[in-house]
C-alpha cells in the first residue's frame, strides 16, 4: 500500500494541535488532538468520527464488538478536561495489538489492523468456499456475507 501524507503540524488551540488519523484506511482530519510523547490523545466525539468506536460504560464499542477497559488503568485511555472528556488511541491501539505508525512532519497516525482482524488462525473470519447441497445446487459461503450464520463442521478422521 502506498501513502502519501502531505501537510504540517498546526495549531488548534490551547495545547491542541491538527492531526489526520487514517483508520481502517479512511484519512479523519481532527481539529484539537493533544499528543503527549507518542500518545494520542482525541475527544470523543472525535474518537467515534475516526474510528466509529465509541466509549461506553463497558468499554470501547462499535456495534456488537466491545473491547473492555482494564479497571485499573482506565486513566491511562479516558481524562476529564473541564467539559471535555480526552481518549488515548494510542492506548487503546496497543490494548487490541493494533500495529500505530506516526509521521511527527504532517501529523499523521496511521492505525494498522486489530489483532482480530488479522488473517490466520487468530481470525474470526472464514475462508470463502463452495460446495453443493443434496441435491447438488452449488452455494457459497460469500453469498451469506452480512448475514448471521451458523458453521457445523466434521470430520471423520
Amino acid at each position: 500500500m502506498a501513502m502519501l501524507l502531505a501537510g504540517g503540524a498546526a495549531r488548534a488551540g490551547d495545547g491542541e494541535t491538527r492531526a489526520t488519523v487514517i483508520y481502517e484506511e479512511v484519512a479523519t482530519e481532527i481539529a484539537g488532538t493533544r499528543v503527549e510523547g507518542a500518545e494520542l490523545w482525541v475527544t470523543t466525539a472525535d474518537l467515534t468520527r475516526a474510528t466509529h468506536f465509541e466509549l461506553k460504560p463497558q468499554g470501547v464499542c462499535r456495534d456488537e464488538l466491545c473491547f473492555p477497559l482494564p479497571k485499573a488503568k482506565r486513566e491511562e485511555f479516558v481524562r476529564e478536561a473541564g467539559s471535555t472528556r480526552w481518549f488515548d488511541l494510542t492506548a487503546f491501539a496497543r490494548l487490541v495489538s493494533q500495529p500505530v505508525a506516526h509521521d511527527a512532519t504532517s501529523s499523521s497516525w496511521y492505525f494498522g489492523l486489530r489483532a482480530d482482524q488479522r488473517q490466520g488462525l487468530a481470525s474470526l473470519t472464514a475462508p470463502d468456499f463452495s460446495l453443493p447441497d443434496m441435491a447438488g445446487v452449488k452455494h457459497s459461503l460469500a453469498d451469506f456475507r452480512g448475514k448471521k450464520i451458523l458453521l457445523v463442521t466434521w470430520a471423520s478422521w
